[in-house]
């Protein structure tokens, strides 16, 4: 019987899950075990696993599972080395040259365990069957806004946190833009057409600020781009991959520019193909954003988990759209798990 386990996250500041009660219990009716780590910090309670007819684990005992198990979770393993033998679900970052996938990679070669990378699970047209990119964009422009607010008051964007909902987020948010000015300021949003840059640009024009939506065709021409430098924010909405063009090169930090925060929701600062060099790392939600440059002032806001800040709605968005996938993995050789086996051999060979 195929077993899907479902490890809790351990790293800090992720409370979001990829499989609701509701989806549990279409799996379980479709014949797959299902394993629920329990969890000091996930979203959704443990009661509705249980009550759909879960198995209950404790928390982190994912290493100790059956051999037959598929672990499944969302954010990184603990960086420890260790060799890792099951078959993992999960958003390992180690395919497109980030320097820390090698060590990852490593870890799975040594076990002989297999990465089904959230990232690569697609259809037969090469597009993700599931993603967080909406609400990716919608929290990463709600801290970028108030990363800006924080400059009007002459400061540097405090430690944000979670919400109960999207509702929540936008009452502060919009308490912070009329307590820091009268007017709004304007927003580039490239990568507008995707799913995260929807949710930059909803998040945008919810707080009446004015946003020019650009995609692939505005950047066809490889840049430079100096309308970027025009606006107030810059939002990248695109993940980096060999042939995006750089946005805002680092010579943009001593410019002439109305720029002074960008909000790299992409966030790949350690990729070879970053289409925003103007920094070396991902900043936290202790410290949201980090001063790049002073005259003029630059901040840029580059937080990888930025759907946690809405962990319950980004959840069931997100395991809604992966559960038409899941219910398949009793053929793991074919269809969305085929290709991202296959994607995996290209870097750890059977």
């Amino acid at each position: 019987m195929t077993h899907l386990w479902v490890r809790a996250e351990q790293r800090p500041n992720e409370d979001r899950v990829g499989l609701t009660p509701e989806g549990a219990k279409a799996l379980l009716s479709g014949g797959i075990k299902v394993t629920i780590e329990e969890s000091a910090v996930r979203a959704i309670p443990l009661q509705g696993y249980i009550d759909a007819g879960c198995e209950i684990a404790p928390e982190n005992s994912w290493p100790t599972a059956p051999a037959d198990a598929i672990i499944f979770g969302l954010k990184e393993l603990p960086e420890d080395g260790t060799p890792l033998p099951h078959r993992h679900i999960m958003f390992g970052h180690a395919f497109k040259g980030q320097h820390s996938g090698k060590a990852l990679l490593d870890r799975f070669a040594a076990g002989g365990g297999t990465l089904y990378d959230l990232e690569y699970l697609v259809d037969e047209t090469g597009r993700r069957v599931a993603a967080f990119g909406y609400w990716a964009g919608y929290a990463g422009a709600a801290v970028t806004l108030k990363t800006w607010c924080a400059q009007q008051r002459g400061e540097i964007c405090g430690p944000v946190g979670v919400y109960s909902g999207k509702d929540a987020l936008l009452a502060e948010l919009s308490a912070e833009l009329d307590a820091a000015t009268t007017q709004r300021p304007t927003a580039i949003v490239i990568g507008a057409l995707g799913r995260v840059g929807a949710g930059a640009a909803d998040l945008c024009e919810a707080m009446g600020v004015a946003v020019t939506k650009w995609d692939m065709a505005e950047t066809a021409s490889g840049g430079p781009f100096p309308e970027i430098l025009d606006q107030d924010l810059f939002l990248n909405c695109i993940f980096a991959r060999p042939g995006t063009p750089v946005f805002v090169p680092p010579e943009a930090l001593t410019a002439d520019r109305k720029l002074s925060a960008i909000g790299d929701v992409a966030c790949d600062p350690d990729s070879d193909y970053n289409p925003v060099p103007v920094y070396d790392r991902a900043t936290s939600w202790q410290e949201p954003a980090l001063r790049v440059a002073t005259d003029p002032v630059l901040d840029v806001m580059a937080i990888d988990n930025l759907p946690s800040m809405l962990p319950v709605e980004s959840s069931q968005d997100y395991a809604a759209q992966l559960l038409p996938s899941l219910v398949t993995l009793t053929d793991l050789k074919a269809g969305v798990w085929g290709r991202a086996e296959a994607k995996f051999r290209e870097f750890v060979p059977a």
